[in-house]
């Protein structure tokens, strides 16, 4: 993320907000993400035999969500923490909220520059044009 910054005027009266998402895999909607995931293939006019295919694994890869502490344990809900399937869902999301949201957000609330890597968030605004305590709809 540092390398994004090169080149970026930075003001002196810029403020930086670093953001986590928390607990990100638990909340990834799994039923959202495969409705974006189909919206993504249709629209890439990925055959329909193929697209059964890719939505077949994801449901299976989605319902073996269950992790051992001590017992095996059943998660009801998100995404399985540490599965190699559970970053990759939770980018396809997070890459839709960005790409639904982000820029009418940014603007509307001056937002200068925007970084994020997996779950971590850098936000710099100016404190002179943004609030970043307003409600954000």
């Amino acid at each position: 993320m540092i390398h994004n910054l090169k080149g970026i005027p930075i003001l002196p009266h810029f403020t930086f907000a670093s953001l986590d998402i928390t607990n990100m895999y638990l909340n990834i909607p799994v039923t959202g993400t495969k409705k974006i995931l189909t919206d993504i293939m249709t629209n890439n006019l990925l055959d329909s035999r193929t697209q059964h295919e890719l939505l077949n694994w994801y449901i299976i890869i989605t319902k073996q969500n269950y992790f051992i502490n001590d017992d095996i344990i059943n998660q009801n809900d998100g995404l399985s923490m540490g599965a190699p399937s559970s970053g990759i869902i939770a980018e396809i999301f997070l890459q839709h909220v960005e790409n639904s949201h982000l820029a009418h957000l940014a603007q509307k609330h001056n937002v200068i520059n925007y970084f994020r890597y997996v779950d971590d968030i850098l936000l710099i605004f100016d404190p002179n044009h943004t609030d970043i305590q307003s409600n954000p709809n």
